[in-house]
C-alpha cells in the first residue's frame, strides 16, 4: 500500500513538514533542514519588524515572509494591506535569491505599491523600502543573495 505523505493539522488542512532550505525550498523527507517559523504568532507590530529583521539579515527571506504573513492576519483591518506588501517584498527577495527573477521583479514591485499608502508606520523606512524594491526589481538577472541584499525595514 502506498504511503500518504500528506501533512494534515487536526483539522484536516494541510500541513507541509517536510523539511526546508534556508529559502523555503521543499528538501526530502529526512533531509536536515532550516527550522521554520511557527504559525499564528502573535507579535507586537515592533517584534514583527524586529524578528523580520533579523531572518532577512541571515539570508531568511521566506521565513521573514512567514513573520509577516501572521501580522497580516492577525493585525487590525487597517494595516492588512501594510503587512500583506511587507509579506511581498520578502517572498520577492525570495524568489529573487531562487534566480527566478522575472517573479521575484514582479513582487517587489507589488509590495512596494502594497505599502506605498502608508508613511513611517511602526518606524518602517516606507519610502527607503519602496526604493529599494524598485531599484533591485530593475536590475534582477539573475540570482541574488538574500543577505546581502536584505532591506534596512527601519
Amino acid at each position: 500500500m502506498k504511503e500518504n505523505r500528506r501533512d494534515r493539522d487536526d483539522e484536516g488542512r494541510a500541513r507541509n513538514a517536510r523539511p526546508r532550505d534556508g529559502l523555503g525550498r521543499p528538501l526530502p523527507y529526512g533531509a536536515a533542514g532550516v527550522e521554520r517559523q511557527p504559525e499564528g504568532v502573535l507579535r507586537t507590530p515592533e517584534q514583527t519588524v524586529r524578528e523580520a529583521q533579523r531572518l532577512l539579515d541571515a539570508g531568511k527571506p521566506f521565513h521573514a515572509h512567514e513573520v509577516f504573513e501572521d501580522a497580516w492576519k492577525s493585525g487590525p483591518d487597517d494595516e492588512r494591506a501594510l503587512w500583506r506588501g511587507m509579506a511581498q517584498l520578502a517572498v520577492g527577495l525570495t524568489h529573487a535569491a531562487r534566480g527566478n527573477t522575472a517573479g521575484g521583479a514582479r513582487l517587489l514591485l507589488r509590495g512596494a505599491g502594497g505599502i506605498a499608502a502608508y508613511r513611517r508606520p511602526h518606524g518602517i523606512d516606507v519610502a527607503r523600502l519602496m526604493e529599494w524594491a524598485r531599484e533591485l526589481a530593475g536590475r534582477l538577472d539573475g540570482p541574488v543573495d538574500a543577505a546581502d541584499e536584505a532591506p534596512r525595514l527601519m
